[in-house]
């Protein structure tokens, strides 16, 4: 496919941009630039208060995965909103986006029909972002290595679908490359004014593995980044999945969970305070998400069962937690007779006993928000 060229914006709205980007920065929004004064440098104060934030579910819905998933008939109000994942480079065309190596976008509306099944949701008042990483095959970002046609390549999947929300997954060894991470800033950031230019904000998440001890070194370095390109974050989303050695012997996976997110949200008010921005205990809980891998894990021995999503829905809502997700709607199913080996994780069930979609209406219960 044709590299679509990124729309530079005229100068009366790079004036625009600008004025606006600077109303952000003093309010305290964007997180990124210190406040100075004659005295110095002067953190600012973020105030937001406890439940100012209205929470909201959307589960991952794997778009390559076979059978298909068909997210455009919710069949609970819990599923009307989706995070479609993942778009990646394709393999001859480091920054052309593909989903899942499989499609290209022309591809996708044509084998999948996906841009009826994107529009059919909308219709019915569903909310949809998109997520650009994941594990598997290469980030837009690890790839493509001009500044301008990484923004480029992430504003056509965005204009194509009409996203306002976007989710970038970064894991593994992608996390480590500073020099990727501060092209993916600077792509982000840039296409962040475009879109103010033009009257259209986007909102940003970071999807990052966690532990009980919260984010890792590189992860924190990873929102760091974003911080001093001048990214305004919507907010960090934890993996709590897949904890491996780092958890604690008779810890449960909701008990590794929830001191997982405190000790996220805690590293969270550390690095927008070095960024220039003061984070009230609440505005740091507002500005974190949570995603379970629902049932079976990809860690044998970590299952994640439905009364571990209730109780995270729990805290989630006592917490003033801005988002919730699943990995994913896919899997949010009792597995059939042909998946006899439960313990092995499977892409189109959850490998527990489970009513159809229970994850996904314990882990949205209270929270009616709809995907920005």
């Amino acid at each position: 496919m044709a590299q679509k060229t990124l729309r530079r914006p005229s100068l009366l709205q790079l004036v625009i941009a600008v004025a606006i980007a600077g109303t952000l920065a003093a309010c305290g929004q964007a997180g990124s630039q210190p406040k100075t004064s004659s005295t110095g440098s002067q953190p600012k104060t973020s105030s937001t208060k406890a439940g100012s934030v209205e929470p909201w579910f959307a589960g991952y819905v794997d778009v390559t995965a076979t059978p298909f998933f068909d997210f455009e008939t919710p069949s609970t109000k819990a599923r009307r909103n989706v995070v479609l994942s993942f778009i990646v480079s394709a393999p001859k065309g480091p920054c052309t986006p593909t989903w899942g190596t499989t499609f290209t976008l022309d591809e996708a509306s044509v084998e999948l029909g996906l841009d009826r099944k994107i529009a059919r949701l909308e219709q019915q008042d569903g909310g949809i972002a998109v997520s650009f990483g994941g594990q598997l095959n290469d980030e837009l970002a690890t790839t493509c290595t001009d500044v301008d046609k990484l923004a480029a390549a992430y504003a056509e999947v965005i204009d194509r679908y009409h996203f306002s929300t976007i989710d970038l997954d970064v894991e593994g060894a992608k996390l480590g490359d500073h020099t990727v991470g501060q092209r993916r800033a600077d792509a982000i950031k840039r296409l962040q004014l475009n879109r103010l230019a033009s009257g259209k904000p986007l909102a940003v998440w970071l999807t990052l593995e966690v532990s009980p001890n919260g984010l890792t070194e590189e992860g924190q370095a990873t929102v760091g980044e974003m911080l001093r390109a001048g990214v305004d974050l919507a907010g960090v989303n934890a993996m709590t999945m897949d904890y491996g050695s780092s958890r604690a012997a008779g810890q449960s996976m909701l008990e590794a969970t929830t001191v997982a997110l405190t000790a996220t949200q805690r590293q969270l008010r550390t690095l927008y305070s070095r960024a220039g921005t003061k984070l009230s205990d609440a505005a740091a809980w507002s500005k974190l998400g949570a995603t379970p891998m629902i049932g079976q894990n990809d860690v044998p021995g970590e299952v994640f069962g439905l009364d571990a999503a209730k109780g995270l829905n729990e805290f989630v809502l006592s917490h003033g937690i801005a988002r919730v997700s699943m990995w994913s709607l896919n899997r949010d199913m009792t597995c059939g007779p042909n998946h006899v080996d439960v313990k092995r994780v499977s892409d189109g069930c959850s490998g527990v006993s489970q009513g159809l979609g229970e994850f996904a209406d314990r882990l949205a219960s209270g929270v009616a928000g709809r995907l920005p």
